[in-house]
């Protein structure tokens, strides 16, 4: 284990697309199939399993915690759950009436817990907050001008401005005003506009690409996001733009701001990326828990030594698929990390003045790993 590398917990014997910690960091809830599972968690110890969510009948896409404990989560059964935590340790399942007709993708809840937002391939975002009358969660839709699937979404800090990214290659800023819930106060001065009635489009950019993950900073009013090009981007209410490639040339998936300056990102390469913001725009800053020489080299049949930097993976496909062919085995040092396969999200573990110090990443190879910035 590297130094970077403070926890690693291998958990279940399946892809973990979306993962979780409490407010207090002792819980984590983890998709695992039609499942979110709930563990606790021990300093020092591996993670006890403490509840099964089970009322999904299909793959469980998304699952987030807000800072009252509640849990949402979202499947591709095209339902939403709330899941009210009780005092004996158990949870209750409340409805939501998300009225949308393919699979729900993503889940995020606004900053102040009392609504939240669900991503899907139906071209809808559903916004979603509690009906006291009914006992159950009510949804208004933002359709326009959404023309594929919802790949992720972000919530301002301002719990108004909702960030999205999809298949059809735009980034877009929507309002998620609800009235009666929010107030005009928490826009005031906003770089991003004046008056947000719930759906109205404020920014849109085009990149072309899918978009695979996002995030505000809200401290600079700036919006960064990866993209299935293997670019890294980061925008602003104005014209501000930067674009820097992933040094591998493989797609991230998902990215934290550390600071103002510093974006960690997670992907393809199966270990995370950091990038820092110098005067000339976003650079690669380093690999965090890649193991080995930055650029092995390769020796050839005929004793030639070809420089890892001829191929952007320091051994090429071709001639790794050779060796196995003709040797059975491949018998060049390749690069291993923690996770052994796509991390998939990343997460802000520990922050302290709006700095994070430790991020939390979930795989395709069942694990939860927490790094150290």
């Amino acid at each position: 284990m590297s130094d970077s590398v403070i926890a690693n917990y291998k958990l279940v014997k399946a892809p973990i697309y979306s993962h979780c910690f409490s407010q207090d960091r002792s819980l984590l809830a983890i998709t695992y199939n039609s499942d979110c599972l709930i563990y606790r968690i021990v300093a020092g110890g591996k993670p006890q399993l403490v509840a099964t969510l089970a009322d999904h009948d299909k793959t469980v896409t998304a699952v987030d915690i807000s800072v009252h404990g509640r849990i949402v989560t979202c499947s591709q059964d095209r339902n939403a759950i709330v899941w009210e935590p009780l005092s004996d340790g158990s949870y209750k399942p409340t409805l939501v009436l998300l009225r949308i007709n393919r699979a729900a993708t993503c889940v995020k809840w606004a900053a102040n817990g009392f609504k939240f937002a669900v991503g899907s391939s139906a071209r809808i975002i559903a916004v979603c907050y509690y009906e006291q009358e009914n006992d159950w969660w009510v949804s208004k839709h933002i359709k326009k001008p959404i023309k594929s699937t919802i790949n992720c979404i972000s919530w301002h800090d301002n719990g108004v401005l909702l960030a999205c990214g999809g298949t059809d290659g735009y980034v877009r800023v929507f309002s998620g005003f609800v009235k009666g819930l929010d107030s005009k106060s928490q826009v005031s001065g906003s770089p991003w506009g004046e008056k947000f009635p719930f759906g109205t489009l404020v920014r849109e950019w085009y990149h072309g690409a899918w978009i695979h993950g996002l995030e505000w900073r809200n401290n600079n009013e700036r919006l960064a996001y990866v993209a299935h090009d293997g670019t890294l981007n980061v925008v602003d209410s104005a014209q501000y733009f930067s674009s820097v490639e992933s040094p591998e040339g493989l797609p991230f998936l998902s990215l934290v701001w550390i600071n103002d300056n510093e974006i960690l990102c997670g992907g393809y390469s199966c270990h995370p990326v950091l990038f820092t913001e110098g005067a000339d725009g976003w650079k690669f800053s380093k690999n965090l828990d890649k193991v080995g020489a930055s650029h092995p080299s390769v020796t050839s049949e005929t004793g030639d030594e070809e420089d890892g930097e001829n191929s952007s993976f320091g051994i090429s496909a071709l001639k790794k698929f050779k060796e196995l062919d003709l040797k059975g085995k491949v018998t060049t040092d390749v690069q291993k990390s923690t996770h052994e396969n796509a991390i998939v999200e990343l997460a802000p573990f520990a922050v302290s003045n709006g700095n994070v110090s430790q991020v939390s990443s979930c795989g395709l190879d069942g694990k939860v790993v927490i790094y150290r910035i």
